[in-house]
């Protein structure tokens, strides 16, 4: 096994595409589907199936992607401080589509100079949160956990070998435009929303109801929209009257002062965490980041 297999299954995946793949690293199409047909024989696996539609990663292949890019970003490093004699600090976090994570991670960047830092922040799908702890694209990942997906989550959580620890728990509230026919009430009704789009962040392949980003995901709503970045959803609550389920963190920094949270009448409520590979001690950065979240307790309605 080589370094230069890894590169060629790792492309291949990105793109699902044997020439594409070929085209970015600029070698031949035949000599690359030989030198993946090689590795595959030698780890008695198939990483890829290919069809007239193109080519799809399998289970195990997915399984030994998640080990390839590990060692690839060390071997990065590596050259990065002993080859090319440059060496920054990297610091990563992915969640879900969280505003407060946002603005926590803002103001973790602020105290650091950005020549000596690399920082990346991703807000993205249930599933890829975990994925980018697990496989150390990230370090942290906001996500969180109710009595409802709490024990499927903790299994997916163990299987990568990840843990939750939890900051602090919410009630449920309604996200609505502040112009919405239900923002100026004091306590909403779930059947005070069935005449209302439910907004919701589309989980991709991986949809499941125990990993939605919003609070009671069972519950039978008239109608439903899908988006995928949260621009679009503050846009849709404006053009459509659409809803959203959230914590009532609200951070009007970065949403603006036109949206506002109603407490909905549910016995429920959730607590925001973080999750972080197990037996791993965060770095500095990472207890810094922590330190930033944890200061939206405070901001927790009550």
């Amino acid at each position: 096994m080589t370094l230069q297999q890894l590169k060629y299954v790792i492309t291949i995946a990105k793109y699902n595409s044997m020439n594409k793949a070929a085209k970015e690293l600029f070698v031949s199409q035949p000599n690359m589907s030989e030198t993946v047909k090689a590795l595959e024989e030698e780890l008695g696996i198939k990483i890829f199936n290919r069809s007239n539609r193109g080519i799809i990663v399998t289970p195990e292949g997915e399984e030994f992607l998640s080990y390839a890019r590990q060692v690839i970003d060390q071997y990065s490093l590596l050259e990065l401080r002993y080859v090319d004699k440059k060496f920054k600090k990297k610091f990563s976090v992915s969640m879900q589509h969280y505003t407060f994570a946002v603005k926590a991670f803002v103001e973790l960047v602020k105290h650091y100079d950005m020549e000596d830092y690399e920082f990346a922040v991703r807000e993205t799908k249930t599933y890829e949160v975990i994925e980018d702890v697990s496989i150390g694209r990230s370090e942290i990942g906001v996500i969180f956990m109710n009595d409802f997906n709490k024990d499927i989550l903790s299994k997916i959580l163990v299987q990568n070998k990840l843990v939750f620890n939890r900051l602090f728990d919410c009630k449920i509230y309604a996200y609505v435009w502040n112009k919405h026919p239900l923002a100026s009430k004091s306590i909403i009704k779930m059947e005070d929303l069935q005449d209302f789009p439910c907004l919701v962040f589309d989980q991709g392949k991986n949809s499941s109801f125990y990993l939605s980003e919003e609070v009671l995901s069972t519950y039978n709503y008239k109608r439903k929209v899908m988006a995928n970045d949260r621009a679009t959803l503050l846009n849709l609550m404006i053009g459509i009257y659409g809803f959203t389920l959230c914590s009532g963190i609200i951070c009007e920094d970065f949403n603006g002062n036109q949206y506002t949270a109603v407490p909905i009448d549910v016995d429920d409520n959730m607590s925001i965490g973080y999750i972080s590979r197990k037996g791993m001690p965060l770095s500095d950065l990472g207890k810094k980041y922590v330190q930033e979240l944890a200061k939206f307790k405070k901001d927790v309605i009550k």
